[in-house]
């Protein structure tokens, strides 16, 4: 059975899709001060923009108006890439646990979970890919902003960094394609002890060994 051999890549695809999906709804992607003495603490996200005031703590969020309004390039590539990672990336783990379950609607026939732990393999890749995409873009994009010469030059400027929401979906989309990776390794592997694998079992039946009986007295 492939499930015990494949718990170590479940719990890695989990905790990635899980930084996925985090970093995907958390509001802290590209963190600046308002001024050089740091005053205030401004984070945005995909979805809204959030400033906490560092002298007594009040944190105010605004929500941006609307998904269909007019938004920074970063930001609409970015949400786009995550949300379809996201959706990707939990597919792909829902069909990862079910290789790991005595579910009786996979049957008793091991190549059928291999096949889904395939399937999963396929789906984690997929998901993880744009989602990389997606979160290197974004500190790109921050970074080469942050180095144009039009950008305003001053004591009271401020500055722009990486926040934690974008180092979460880096991290996770990474870790999705190292389960894809690592299931890609594992799977050939995984076929029953003491057989020598489906294509022996087809061929055998397609033909089956012809006895010679010796005749000779």
């Amino acid at each position: 059975m492939p499930g015990p051999s494949l718990l170590p890549l479940a719990c890695l695809a989990l905790l990635s899709t899980a930084l996925l999906l985090t970093a995907t709804w958390t509001d802290c992607w590209v963190v600046n001060s308002d001024d050089s003495l740091e005053v205030s603490h401004k984070c945005q996200g995909l979805w809204r923009a959030c400033v906490t005031n560092l002298l007594d703590g009040i944190r105010t969020c605004d929500q941006y108006d609307s998904i269909l309004a007019t938004h920074p390039r970063r930001r609409v590539l970015t949400r786009s890439l995550l949300l379809v990672a996201g959706l990707l990336c939990s597919c792909g783990l829902v069909a990862l646990l079910l290789t790991l379950t005595r579910a009786q609607l996979l049957g008793t026939d091991p190549r059928t979970r291999i096949r889904l732990a395939w399937a999963a393999g396929c789906l984690l890749a997929a998901g993880g890919f744009p989602g990389a995409l997606g979160s290197l873009w974004f500190a790109v994009e921050v970074a080469m902003e942050r180095t144009l010469p039009t950008q305003p030059r001053g004591p009271l400027t401020g500055y722009y960094e990486w926040g934690w929401s974008c180092w979460l979906g880096i991290v996770g989309s990474a870790g999705c394609m190292a389960t894809a990776l690592g299931l890609a390794c594992c799977l050939p592997g995984l076929w029953l002890p003491g057989r020598r694998g489906p294509g022996h079992q087809i061929r055998s039946r397609l033909h089956p060994p012809i006895y010679i009986l010796d005749s000779s007295v």
